[in-house]
């Protein structure tokens, strides 16, 4: 029961967090400037990223009358897809398969007709970018001088040391024609005459705090980060002397004023551009908690904002739950990392899972879960997993190593033994993830 109940209280967080509604909704607020933008614009180009950008580019379509029907022309760069949905003026591009997060020969072919698209905006022309988590890696537009071989290389490195997602970005924005505010840069004219009216993006966030220089790199945003912090996340991460020659001589030739700085607070062309946050995890622990309530537990929500290295994070909130009397339900919501030591398979959350099984005991009586909105957690087509405190059990009978398993970082390859995995496929929303203890 306590697992049934677990999986329940995340399904209800994942359908809280539906990308569809929260643009139809965003497009209908009288609140915003939107409508009637779009309504005396030339043309509406539509772009953007992300893991949402399906189910977003279909409440467009639904919130638009005829009239702006006619006038919608763009394309999203998205995961792929085996049953994308229909769309009447939009187009989806597969920007990369499903379960790899990085940049791809595909992501720059999508990223390319984007760009010259916004390239293409004239001074009736009203842009609408969609973005969402993953945006980053889908759409990817390296510098002339970087090949995305070596981008890929340079993100690999990032992923692998732990570097968070605002280091990762301070590096990848300044290796971008896209990122770090580029696309608005395209958008309103940068070595044009004239450019679009305004730029309008509608945002789903899967960052902490909603930073909007940081969610998919800040297409539209401006970039409080510089060269020299690109070059100073390297250094710190042990990495200067171990990406390519090529991202280091345009890191340098950027320090020295040979590159233009990416766009910054205070320049002009953002005063026509207008960045709206629609969903944050906000809405995910919301659900999660009033469903905890609904099945008879106390739901205490720990934090919206959890960070941290996945298995010590674990060990404090299987140590919390044990403190809650029941019936309890522990809930977080955020995005911990991993330090990549071993050569195992798995991802932040099936890490987070296994640390929890390996510190219950049956006189715990307490069932874990964590797994990302998104269906997916690391390279892997598992959402995460949930535990208890057979699970090493479980695991071992199947000839599994549960504490081997978490020295290689190996993770998916035991709870697949115990029988544990959370495989959702895609949901097509993404809102960090979710956390849940129970405790009977």
């Amino acid at each position: 029961m306590l697992r049934d109940h677990a999986r329940a209280i995340w399904q209800s967080a994942v359908d809280a967090a539906n990308p569809r509604e929260l643009v139809r909704a965003a497009l209908n607020d009288p609140e915003l400037p939107l409508r009637d933008a779009l309504a005396g614009a030339g043309r509406i180009l539509v772009a953007g990223a992300g893991k949402a950008g399906a189910a977003m580019c279909q409440g467009v379509e639904d919130a638009l009358d005829e009239p702006a029907l006619d006038k919608l022309e763009g394309t999203v760069n998205v995961p792929d897809f085996s049953d994308p949905p229909p769309l009447k003026k939009l187009s989806l591009h597969g920007a990369r398969p499903v379960g790899s997060n990085h940049p791809t020969a595909r992501g720059v072919e999508g990223a390319e007709k984007i760009l010259k698209l916004f390239a293409s905006a004239g001074p009736e022309d009203v842009g609408l970018c969609l973005i969402s988590g993953g945006g980053s890696a889908l759409l990817p537009a390296p510098v002339a001088d970087v090949s995305l071989e070596h981008k890929q290389e340079v993100t690999r490195l990032l992923h692998a040391c732990g570097a968070t997602i605002n280091e990762m970005n301070a590096v990848r924005k300044h290796l971008s024609r896209v990122k770090g505010g580029r696309l608005a840069q395209t958008f309103l004219g940068e070595g044009r005459p004239e450019g679009g009216r305004a730029l309008f993006s509608l945002i789903i966030s899967d960052v902490i705090g909603d930073p909007l220089d940081v969610i998919a790199s800040g297409p539209t945003a401006p970039d409080p980060t510089t060269f020299a912090d690109a070059r100073e996340v390297l250094a710190r991460r042990g990495l200067a002397g171990r990406v390519p020659a090529s991202i280091a001589a345009h890191l340098d030739a950027g320090l020295r004023g040979e590159i233009e700085e990416t766009p910054k607070a205070g320049d002009r062309l953002f005063d026509r551009v207008t960045n709206v946050v629609i969903g944050n995890n906000t809405l995910i622990a919301d659900a999660a908690v009033a469903t905890a309530r609904r099945l008879g537990y106390r739901p205490h929500l720990l934090t919206r904002e959890l960070q941290g290295e996945a298995r010590e994070v674990a060990r404090q909130l299987v140590a919390r739950a044990r403190g809650l009397e029941p019936p309890a339900c522990l809930i977080a919501a955020g995005e911990t990392t991993v330090t990549v030591k071993g050569k195992g398979l798995g991802g932040r959350c099936q890490e987070f899972a296994l640390a929890s099984a390996l510190e219950l005991t049956p006189d715990d009586r307490l069932t874990a879960l964590a797994a990302g909105t998104d269906g997916s957690d690391g390279p892997t087509d598992a959402a995460g997993a949930i535990v208890d405190a057979d699970s090493v059990t479980r695991g071992t009978r199947a000839g599994g190593d549960a504490r081997r398993a978490m020295e290689d970082n190996d993770a998916y390859r035991f709870l697949t033994a115990s029988g544990d995995l959370i495989v959702s496929g895609a949901t097509r929303t993404n809102l960090l993830d979710l956390y849940v203890v129970l405790r009977a």
